[in-house]
């Protein structure tokens, strides 16, 4: 590798730690009391799209039950960046996706359809299915360490 190949390298993994940075402070804007996730759809430079996880627009803002248990209408990150993305003049065809938590596989398959061609993360998700979906559909993952 030539030393034009490590500094563009350099300055990506800069630019990734920070976005990813963003990603977390994100992340506090959501109720969910578990676990909150932040993401943030990136394209040219440029923040196209942001999500956390949570309810639905209009719901309560509750995403556990009275036992603890993650409510089935939760809205992943992933999800909300992307279908809000959706609802815009822009297209995720050829952005980076950066989320605080790995994708499961129901995002994955969201990613893979909205073109997203790189999903930087930080914590691995306890299941790793939508990681190697992603890798089977030849999007680029990256995990960096925080």
């Amino acid at each position: 590798m030539n030393t034009n190949d490590l500094a563009a390298e350099e300055k990506q993994l800069l630019l990734d730690k920070r976005y990813l940075r963003m990603a977390h402070v994100w992340a506090e804007n959501s109720y969910c009391e578990r676990r909150q996730v932040g993401a943030l759809l990136v394209k040219e430079k440029m923040i196209i799209s942001d999500g956390y996880n949570g309810t639905p627009s209009g719901f309560e803002n509750n995403c556990e039950d009275e036992n603890n248990i993650t409510k089935p209408y939760v809205l992943h990150a992933e999800a909300n960046a992307i279908t809000k993305v959706a609802r815009s003049n822009n297209s995720s065809e050829g952005a980076t996706l950066y989320v605080t938590c790995s994708p499961c596989i129901e995002c994955a398959k969201l990613i893979i359809q909205s073109g997203i061609v790189r999903v930087v993360y930080n914590q691995q998700y306890r299941v790793e299915d939508g990681v190697n979906l992603l890798k089977r559909a030849n999007i680029k993952t990256v995990s960096i360490e925080m």
